[in-house]
């Protein structure tokens, strides 16, 4: 593979401003994760049907990922750029499924906009990734996802907590009589006005650059035109992706069953476990959601101040090891909740569970960046979500047969599985080829050398 070509180095304004789209990303992910549920069983469904009906999302992820990845690598206009086209369409249509999500008065009818609503935000989410491949250098490459971190960090624990303080700042009713309560359908509007305006920010203050041979770029893009020829070329990467990229995929794969599973199932959990009800019409149940949510705020606010840190304490340990030890304190977070019966003390698992969130959306991304080519940089940032939602897929068939033939229904067993699914992520590190790592040292290596020879001559 060719080397890369050397990006400037950016401002940490410039690099401020290409992330805070993922702020208003996360604030449409965070309602969704800590609602979609609620939303569902508030309407009728049986809680063994949970992850059956959360599968639109995956399934999404999938189809929709890859093919704005591959689009975007082939999209150039003067003014909106590359990746910012995705940006600012997907961002309109995401602020609208959020507020059609709550007012959905059948269980068909949310999982339908579920599935709209995550494929609008996939559409906005996924040229991000490949945003910060093409803009920044390889040594600014993890500074640049661990931006992107403290952003998803900071929008999931406002996202998380808007349910909350709509029923006790704004006093806003809680309680189930029509419908899904008032209170959570006005943090999804505030979440849509928030979606828009972030990743709106990113769009009018960031330029892209263009591509770097146009001549070669756009016989390349005449020769790929075509859907078909977009779902061949995809197939083609899924066969022939880097040696890094599938021990990565290992990695992912343990992940996010382990995060799907908490988002899915810790309402359920939290209700049956703390507040002893497992009725979702009840204000128990409701009141159960609001602390999830706050609970859900803890653990992106951990990841969002550890963003930072995580550059940091990888340049010493490794990114690799760093990732290893973030999971394996994740996972015994994600055990401790079946433990814990009190409402307060579930704050501390999600301190643990946040580190590994924090480094879950910056370490991949950085070691995987280094491995890739520049010129599909987003389309094997899309095909690398195959390992995000193939999980969830799997987690979505499998978790509902487990809880409901294995575990009596009692929710609280989810987080015991996910906590050994993440811990076999974390020793799955142990088998990742760092290719920026070898390189840093290598050049580590020869500078030293170079230091060390006039000293003898």
């Amino acid at each position: 593979m060719p080397p890369p070509i050397q990006r400037p180095h950016l401002h940490f304004r410039q690099i401020w401003n290409m992330s805070v789209g993922f702020f208003g990303i996360q604030i449409g992910f965070a309602l969704q994760n800590a609602n979609a549920s609620r939303i569902f069983q508030t309407l009728g469904a049986s809680i063994d049907h949970i992850p059956l009906l959360w599968i639109a999302a995956p399934v999404t992820g999938l189809l929709v990922q890859p093919i704005v990845g591959y689009l975007s690598d082939r999209t150039w206009h003067p003014f909106w750029g590359r990746r910012r086209p995705y940006f600012f369409v997907g961002s309109i249509l995401a602020a609208s499924a959020l507020v059609l999500m709550p007012n959905s008065r059948a269980v068909w009818q949310a999982a339908i906009v579920l599935w709209l609503m995550d494929a609008s935000i996939n559409i906005t989410m996924e040229p991000f990734r490949a945003f910060v491949g093409d803009r920044l250098p390889s040594a600014q490459r993890t500074l640049g996802f661990a931006m992107q971190t403290f952003f998803i960090g900071l929008g999931a624990v406002l996202g998380s907590q808007f349910p909350y303080l709509m029923t006790h700042l704004l006093h806003l009713s809680n309680a189930v009589h029509q419908g899904i309560p008032v209170s959570l359908k006005y943090a999804f509007y505030l979440g849509a006005i928030c979606f828009f305006a972030a990743v709106s920010w990113t769009v009018f203050t960031t330029s892209e650059y263009p591509p770097e041979d146009r001549e070669k770029w756009e016989a390349h893009k005449m020769q790929t035109r075509g859907l078909w020829t977009g779902f061949r070329e995809i197939g083609k990467g899924f066969v022939h992706m880097p040696r890094t990229m599938v021990q990565l995929a290992v990695v992912q794969f343990f992940t996010w069953i382990a995060f799907f599973a908490l988002w899915i199932y810790t309402t359920a959990a939290v209700a049956q476990q703390v507040y002893h009800t497992t009725d979702a019409q009840s204000q128990a149940f409701q009141d159960a959601g609001d602390w999830v949510g706050v609970l859900f705020s803890v653990y992106n606010g951990v990841s969002a101040f550890m963003a930072f840190l995580l550059p940091w304490i990888a340049r010493s340990l490794k990114r690799t090891h760093t990732h290893l030890i973030c999971l394996f304190i994740g996972s015994a977070g994600l055990i401790s909740i079946y433990f814990i019966h009190q409402q307060w003390l579930l704050i501390w698992p999600m301190l643990a569970i946040g580190l590994a969130w924090a480094s879950t959306l910056t370490m991949p991304y950085a070691i995987l960046a280094g491995s890739l080519p520049p010129e599909k940089m987003g389309f094997y940032m899309g095909v690398f979500n195959f390992f995000i939602v193939i999980p969830q897929i799997v987690a979505a068939v499998l978790l509902g047969f487990l809880i409901r033939f294995f575990f009596h229904n009692e929710s609280i067993y989810a987080m015991l599985i996910g906590g050994g699914c993440m811990l076999i992520a974390a020793f799955m590190n142990l088998l990742v080829f760092d290719r920026d790592d070898e390189t840093r040292k290598r050049f580590s290596s020869s500078s030293s050398q170079k230091t060390f020879l006039p000293e003898t001559l």
